[in-house]
């Protein structure tokens, strides 16, 4: 297929009552309640939207949370600025009941640290995470200062076993993009800082979870914009947010741009797979300093292939 640019027909997620994020990131889909989790970086907040009601509820933290997964009785696993958290996240009273329907709805989050992290540098955070297909949450630590390139950023590995591992990868400025093959052999990694732009692929032990072999994957030197957050598709291609571009770029196993889809805000942060067939693509966007009609917003599309489940932390929290 050409690699020409196409138009991707987003939509707005959020049809009442939306709200601009300053940084959308870590989209992830609860098939369970048919409601698409995310969040804003620098407003210290977890957002859900459920489909069916066109309801918004959030959920304001005391520090900056980068990533999000869940485990298997619903409990978050959130990467802060300070380490890792167990987030029970709570209802509250719903306004419909009241007949007030003017969004967004505060909800109230009990917090409970699991892990604390030795950050390398100062204003430093958890930035891009998810878990492995055996249900080991990943994450990695960046300076919160995206100007300045600063390789202090490292990735981790969290178990309910074993607990906050050392650093996996280190040298990283802004760490992204962390995404998982269909079998769970292979593990992609970025660093969507400018002075990078760099996709990794590695060959990753599923009983260990170790990854070795590191390689790049692609060069966005060669292309356009910066590699941000990323997802898999169930051909195992690759869909990586082309930062500063405007673009989905999807990649094939072996490295080659099968694909460009453009988007109505320039700085898209984040993919991931939902909807009934995990058929629609979710990208979270980044408010830029001239904001545009639909900089902020979450976007959905259908990209004609489908996703895989978000799989899910294996373990109690």
């Amino acid at each position: 297929m050409s690699d020409h640019t196409q138009l991707a027909q987003p939509y707005r997620l959020e049809s009442r009552h939306p709200r601009r994020c300053a940084v959308g990131e870590s989209p992830v889909w609860r098939a369970s309640e048919n409601a698409l989790y995310w969040v804003d970086i620098p407003a210290q907040t977890i957002v859900r939207y459920e489909l069916d009601r066109a309801r918004r509820t959030q959920w304001a933290l005391p520090e900056r949370v980068g990533c999000i997964a869940f485990d298997r009785a619903g409990t978050v696993l959130a990467a802060l600025e300070t380490g890792l958290f167990a987030l029970e996240l709570h209802e509250s009273e719903d306004p419909l009941q009241h007949g007030d329907d003017t969004g967004p709805h505060p909800g109230r989050a009990t917090i409970r640290r699991l892990a604390p992290v030795a950050h390398e540098a100062e204003r430093m955070r958890f930035n891009d995470g998810r878990c492995d297909r055996q249900g080991r949450f990943w994450a990695g630590t960046m300076v919160q200062d995206a100007t300045d390139p600063h390789p202090a950023g490292k990735l981790y590995r969290y178990t309910a076993q074993w607990g906050l591992s050392a650093p996996v990868v280190s040298g990283l400025c802004t760490q992204n993009g962390l995404a998982w093959s269909p079998d769970g052999r292979t593990m992609y990694l970025s660093d969507s800082h400018a002075s990078s732009r760099l996709i990794w692929a590695f060959d990753y032990d599923i009983d260990d979870g170790v990854p070795t072999n590191r390689r790049v994957f692609a060069d966005l030197h060669d292309y356009v914009g910066r590699p941000d957050g990323a997802a898999i598709d169930a051909d195992g291609c690759y869909w990586t947010c082309a930062n500063d571009a405007g673009l989905l770029l999807r990649f094939t196993p072996d490295g080659r741009l099968e694909r460009k889809l453009a988007l109505p805000a320039a700085k898209p942060s984040m993919c991931a797979f939902g909807g009934t067939g995990l058929d629609t693509l979710f990208v979270t966007t980044i408010c830029p300093n001239t904001v545009g009609e639909h900089d902020g917003f979450v976007l959905a599309l259908h990209p004609g292939v489908r996703g895989l489940p978000e799989p899910e932390f294996a373990g109690t929290l």
